[in-house]
C-alpha cells in the first residue's frame, strides 16, 4: 500500500509518502495550512500527486504518552480528512519527531527550515511502516 504522511501543523503541514513494501518514506512538501479549508485544499493536491491508498497523521502525545487538548484535536482532524477525502486515515505517535528531523538535516549539513516538517512526515510515515505487519 501507498502512504501519504502528514505532520500537521497550525501554519505548515509537512508531507511524505512512503509505501509498505519498502517500509521507507520520502519527504515531498511542506504546505501552508493556516486554516482547515487551505488544509483539505492542499490534502487533494498532495492525493491527486502521489495516489495514496491511506494516510497517515502524526499524533501529538504528551511525553508520558497520554492524549492532551492537542492529541484529541488531532485525532477529530485525521476523521475529518477521512471524510473528506474517503480514505483510511491512521494516526502515529509523533513524540521527538522534530527533534529528528533536526538532526537529520544537521547530518547531511543542511540548514532547518520549512524542510524539516516535511521530514518529520517521512519519519512518522516510516515509524508507521515500521509497526505493520
Amino acid at each position: 500500500m501507498r502512504y501519504l504522511g502528514l505532520d500537521l501543523g497550525t501554519k505548515r503541514t509537512g508531507v511524505a509518502v512512503g509505501d509498505d513494501e519498502t517500509g521507507s518514506a520520502l519527504p515531498v512538501a511542506v504546505v501552508d495550512t493556516r486554516d482547515e479549508a487551505s488544509l483539505m485544499k492542499a490534502i487533494e493536491k498532495q492525493i491527486h500527486e502521489h495516489g495514496p491508498d491511506a494516510i497517515v497523521v502524526g499524533l501529538p502525545l504528551n511525553m508520558d504518552g497520554t492524549e492532551g487538548k492537542p492529541a484529541e484535536a488531532a485525532k477529530a482532524l485525521a476523521d475529518r480528512i477521512s471524510m473528506h477525502t474517503r480514505l483510511d486515515v491512521h494516526v502515529q505517535d509523533e513524540r521527538l519527531t522534530s527533534d529528528a528531523a533536526r538532526r537529520r538535516l544537521a547530518e547531511t549539513g543542511s540548514t532547518r527550515g520549512r524542510r524539516d516538517d516535511a521530514i518529520a512526515a517521512a519519519i512518522i510515515l516510516e515509524e508507521f511502516l515500521g509497526g505493520q505487519p
